[in-house]
């Protein structure tokens, strides 16, 4: 037995079988009661996922409580999605913060069973403004782009902060 783990590749995995149990879960619940009973539990999890996980990253990285964009983008680079998915930040000037995922494995697995394109914008509106908040209660977030929206083609879903 190998008990030379690559610890990189451990916390990889162990963020993909979180992502498969997150999304098996919410597959269950559409099929059995409809996208938007899952679509409203799925809310539900997710502003209070998003609250805990960026606790613990704060607490792990010791990052100071409303640390401002700095401390968001350090924060965003340590999410779980960031291990799963291709991203992009981008600065386009003082005070604004840009997020865009490039790749998505939540998209790429509902493409693979042939379901529609996942409508995350409402889910992705709680995540990002609950761990944004979290990060710094100052940062105003907004949608730049995300399913349902008409694809950029160039990247999933886009994500403004703003830091006033």
């Amino acid at each position: 037995m190998n008990q030379n783990v690559d610890k990189g590749q451990e916390l990889i995995d162990a963020a993909k079988n979180w992502l498969a149990i997150d999304g098996l879960w919410f597959l269950a619940i559409e099929e059995r009661y409809g996208l938007e009973t899952a679509i409203a539990c799925d809310a539900a999890v997710w502003k209070e996922f998003s609250r805990i996980e960026a606790d613990r990253i704060m607490k792990r990285l010791n990052l100071p409580e409303n640390g401002g964009l700095e401390a968001l983008e350090i924060a965003l680079h340590n999410r779980l999605f960031s291990l799963l998915n291709s991203y992009e930040i981008k600065k386009p000037r003082e005070g604004i913060l840009e997020y865009y995922t490039i790749t998505c494995r939540t998209q790429a697995a509902r493409d693979r069973k042939e379901l529609p394109l996942f409508p995350c914008k409402e889910i992705g509106i709680i995540d990002y403004v609950t761990f944004a908040k979290r990060i710094d209660n100052r940062i105003q977030t907004e949608c730049i782009s995300c399913p349902p929206d008409p694809s950029s083609g160039s990247y999933h879903c886009g994500w403004r902060f703003t830091l006033p």
